[in-house]
């Protein structure tokens, strides 16, 4: 036998807990209702707010997604509103990731950009200051946060911020909730993401 043929004591013990996939799957259950009824939020407020969307939106068109191998984790997800293309990229993510925290992340690329950088800082005062980060991966798909990860949208970062995203093609704000924050013990996550979205929105309106 080989020591890959074996399990160690503590593996035995997981293999063997019904209990834990029974909390995984109400755990799970739970997660998709935060994300449905985030998602229906998110639709009322854009029925009061014209968006400055790529060509092709469709104001209907949401995703829900479940996996379980981000980083090895399992996750969850919806993007709303959401446009995916060769050409452009518009959505805004709300994304619970086992182990790790739950992010609110407009992502956007395409043709508009360069208006959506003037919303930015047209509309900086709205924005600045509000637990937003600009992430600097130079990937979309990058979703851990921290030092040279994220950078604190904050008034006094506002030239930091337009040099980051001078000659960018595509731009990923987020805000990150650690799994102990309040927000998530006390049962608000669907506020604080309609909060989130609400932050964000002058970015993406008209």
């Amino acid at each position: 036998m080989t020591p890959n043929d074996s399990f160690t004591a503590d593996e035995l013990t997981l293999l063997a807990d019904q209990e834990f996939f029974r909390k995984k799957a109400t755990i799970s259950a739970k997660i998709k209702q935060i994300l449905e009824n985030l998602q229906q939020r998110v639709q009322a407020e854009i029925a009061l707010q014209p968006l400055l969307a790529p060509e092709g939106f469709d104001p209907q068109a949401r995703q829900f997604v479940k996996g379980e191998h981000l980083e090895d984790f399992p996750y969850q997800y919806v993007d709303f509103p959401r446009l995916f293309t060769r050409e452009a990229k518009f959505t805004f993510r709300s994304l619970i990731w086992w182990g790790h925290h739950i992010v609110f992340a407009l992502m956007i690329e395409g043709p508009l950009i360069k208006q959506y950088r003037r919303n930015l800082f047209n509309r900086y005062a709205a924005i600045a200051d509000r637990d937003l980060c600009l992430c600097l991966s130079p990937s979309l798909w990058e979703w851990k946060s921290g030092p040279g990860l994220t950078l604190p949208i904050t008034r006094g970062r506002r030239s930091e911020i337009a040099a980051t995203l001078d000659h960018r093609t595509f731009f990923k704000i987020a805000r990150f909730l650690p799994m102990n924050d309040p927000v998530v013990h006390t049962g608000t996550i669907v506020d604080e993401g309609l909060k989130t979205f609400q932050t964000i929105l002058p970015i993406i309106s008209t």
